[in-house]
């Protein structure tokens, strides 16, 4: 249900991009630079933001950063010489490095205050850092391991949602988001791994 959910919103986002895609093609703008300045930008965002405390506006401008992500996509397959497998790489490797900025920035702003819910944030790291690499490992073996409870998409949004709430001054969400995050990070780690067990018996 989540791809299905996935694969009906990114189709009316890429109709909406696709003329701002051009245009940046024919300024000569490629998506590897699409993707390393939003990811610089969402670093250094979430350590000035999020390592201060300043959760609403940090929020904002992530979100904004992070939907670079949709143009990368698109100028990708809108360009002449198509996807490349550098440009594969380095974008899951900048988006793995922005998604520990923004739980780091937010863990570092925590031990600042010596907050309860620092193990929750370092569990919601571990995690979903071992997400990103089952699959990577598994489909290094040609096993698909696709799917889970929380891709980054999902995690994004919880982690996002929760940080812009607080940031208004929503009581109680950030701990309800953090520990949401974490569980669903660890779980879909776990959905990984079965279905890499399950592709192996």
């Amino acid at each position: 249900m989540v791809s299905m959910l996935q694969a009906s919103l990114r189709a009316p986002a890429t109709k909406i991009i696709t003329p701002l895609c051009r245009l940046l093609l024919r300024m000569g703008i490629g998506a590897n630079t699409i993707t390393v300045l939003g990811s610089l930008g969402t670093i250094v965002s979430s350590i000035y933001f999020f390592g201060r405390g300043k959760l609403f506006i940090g929020t904002i401008v992530i979100t904004v950063l992070v939907l670079t992500d949709l143009l990368d996509g698109t100028l990708a397959r809108l360009s002449p010489s198509g996807p490349s497998t550098w440009g594969a790489v380095l974008d899951s490797t900048l988006d793995r490095i922005g998604d520990a900025a923004v739980l780091g920035s937010l863990l570092y702003w925590f031990m600042k205050k010596n907050d309860d819910l620092i193990p929750v944030v370092i569990v919601a790291i571990v995690a979903s850092g071992l997400v990103s690499y089952i699959k990577a490992r598994a489909e290094s073996l040609d096993i698909k391991c696709d799917g889970g409870f929380a891709e980054r998409t999902e995690r994004l949004i919880i982690l996002l949602v929760a940080t812009g709430f607080s940031g208004l001054g929503v009581p109680y969400i950030l701990a309800i988001g953090v520990w949401t995050l974490a569980i669903a990070a660890t779980a879909t780690a776990g959905q990984r791994m079965w279905i890499v067990y399950q592709e192996t018996k």
